[in-house]
């Protein structure tokens, strides 16, 4: 599977008619925070799913260090709830480009007793992987963790710096946050401590669109119309899987789905539609009133639910 066809090479562009486009002025920004965090960390890392968000920043670092390779691994915090067509795609892409694929188990962590497993109908693992992510980061000594996180996905993304800092114990702060002015960029920090750093936090679910689009990038099937056992529950279309428990009287149908969003199987939610291609998503994205995250469970447990698991460390 090829899963980036267009060539990094830069192209030749004629200076004396140039207009750069809004994808254009993105990519240039999100590279240079890229660079950035080669340039001053020495231990970064790029968190990936296999959802279109990391896949994005993924593709924007190969062109950050064209033609050379990526200087740091990447790693994924594996639930193993996760769809097996984003697991597919993660270990194509490792193989295809002879990346450094770290993959932490959040079992592993069940299984040492760093974390007590949720249980019940609405049981998830989404909490669980902050042990397992703090864990890796000080296992890796690691510095700088790269995310694909954007601030038009959830308000409490949109407290955050391209630079967040987080403290010894992974936490992170939303009121004492560092300035960022004309692109200066500090990430100065003391032993223990280590930033989430997010290139493509100025960017919308459009542009990913788009973007995916321009650049001709392969992605899970996932994201596009398929047919699926589902259940609807709370307003959410959950998946069936192994890892669902059914309510009494609650019954899977088999409806045309797609994910506009990429995480646990529990308690991600699908959305109905009819997108078979990037133009049918970007015509429909540009219609709907729900963000990509309103079909998220984990989201709709409180007011405060992404941001109290940032607050420990999540994502």
């Amino acid at each position: 599977m090829e899963l980036f066809e267009n060539s990094l090479a830069p192209k030749k562009v004629s200076m004396d008619n140039y207009n750069m486009t809004h994808l254009d002025e993105l990519e240039s920004e999100a590279i240079y925070i890229i660079r950035e965090v080669a340039a001053q960390f020495e231990r970064p890392v790029l968190l990936f799913s296999g959802g279109k968000d990391s896949i994005t920043v993924f593709h924007l670092a190969r062109k950050a260090f064209w033609p050379g390779k990526i200087p740091f691994p990447l790693m994924h915090i594996d639930t193993e709830h996760n769809f097996p067509e984003a697991i597919i795609y993660r270990d194509n892409l490792a193989r295809q480009f002879g990346v450094n694929m770290i993959v932490k188990s959040v079992q592993d962590s069940i299984d040492s007793g760093r974390v007590t497993e949720e249980t019940g109908v609405n049981a998830s693992r989404n909490f669980a992987q902050i042990t397992t992510l703090l864990d890796a980061v000080e296992e890796g000594k690691f510095t700088a963790c790269l995310g694909g996180a954007r601030r038009d996905e959830e308000k409490a993304r949109a407290k955050e710096r391209f630079f967040s800092h987080r403290d010894d114990f992974g936490q992170w702060d939303p009121k004492n946050q560092r300035p960022e002015l004309w692109n200066l960029f500090n990430g100065r920090h003391r032993i223990g401590e280590h930033f989430r750093v997010f290139p493509i936090s100025n960017w919308t679910e459009m542009d990913v669109w788009q973007y995916l689009k321009k650049e001709n990038i392969e992605i899970p099937s996932i994201y596009f119309t398929h047919e699926r056992e589902v259940i609807e529950r709370d307003g959410v279309i959950l998946s069936k899987s192994p890892f669902l428990t059914l309510k009494p009287g609650e019954s899977y149908q088999t409806r045309k789905v797609r994910y506009r969003t990429l995480g646990d199987m529990t308690c991600t939610g699908a959305v109905y539609s009819e997108c078979y291609d990037f133009d049918d998503i970007i015509e429909e994205v540009s219609a709907t009133r729900v963000t990509e995250r309103g079909g998220r469970a984990d989201d709709k447990r409180s007011e405060t639910a992404m941001e109290d698991r940032k607050k420990e460390g999540y994502f």
